[in-house]
């Protein structure tokens, strides 16, 4: 089975489109080594320059796929292949769009929180419903979401299950943009266009900085900062971008 549809809708960008409907888009194993397998595929393709990833106009993910989760006891989960699948996402060096519309619910909002950018349709709705099955968010969703919108309020969706709508996401910082769900893939892929046609290395160098700042102090942070501009100084894009800017031209960046 092909648990997901892939694309190329504009020159540098990739979109993965979740394609299991008829299970609302439910996370199973094969689904998100099909995410993995592709995200690997791109990393080694210099063409492509950001990924998008979405589902569908009523449901991005609805969850985990309980049918495998409910054969897992104690034992089995020690060697659980999904922990390694997510690790594989978040390592993914390319910038990672998500667009969203309608659910996105448990491992379908902890894919949300691996991207780098979010925009979401107005029908959009995020929640951590795991409690109701007397479990925790499995995949990041306390860590990665406590970090965005700080522990409180965390602690409140994690424990409640509560829904959290659209404009309440933008609000609180998980999404940067709500726009027409008719449109929402298309702000997204024209938002990954404009960051693909940036210099690859520095967008790389971003990333790498930002992803980090939870993990380190401001002082390490600022170290690891300046370190990455001593490195894009040796590019031949840097170099590039400058000229550019001084000639009045659009500049050609290669990757290099």
């Amino acid at each position: 089975m092909n648990y997901i549809k892939t694309s190329n809708p504009e020159e540098g960008v990739a979109l993965i489109v979740l394609n299991r409907p008829e299970k609302r888009n439910a996370l199973n194993n094969a689904t998100l080594q099909e995410i993995v397998e592709q995200l690997q595929a791109y990393e080694a393709d210099t063409d492509i320059r950001a990924v998008v990833i979405t589902g569908n106009t009523q449901c991005f993910a609805a969850g985990a796929d309980l049918n495998e989760l409910i054969q897992l006891d104690t034992v089995s989960l020690q060697t659980d292949i999904r922990p390694t699948l997510w690790k594989r996402i978040d390592e993914f060096s390319k910038p990672l769009l998500i667009a969203v519309n309608g659910y996105a619910l448990g491992a379908g909002f902890e894919l949300v929180l691996h991207g780098d950018i979010v925009v979401t349709g107005e029908n959009a709705q995020f929640a951590l419903p795991e409690i109701g099955l007397g479990m925790l968010p499995g995949a990041g969703g306390t860590q990665r979401l406590a970090r965005l919108v700080g522990q409180q309020l965390a602690m409140r969706w994690a424990m409640t299950g509560e829904r959290i709508s659209a404009l309440s996401a933008q609000q609180h910082g998980i999404t940067t943009q709500v726009c027409p769900t008719e449109l929402t893939v298309q702000y997204t892929i024209d938002l990954a266009t404009k960051i693909a046609k940036q210099a690859p290395l520095a967008i790389r160098a971003i990333k790498q900085s930002l992803k980090t700042i939870h993990e380190v102090n401001l002082s390490q942070g600022l170290k690891q900062e300046r370190q990455l501009f001593v490195w894009l100084a040796a590019t031949q894009d840097r170099q590039e971008g400058i000229s550019a800017f001084l000639e009045k031209r659009q500049p050609i960046f290669r990757g290099i």
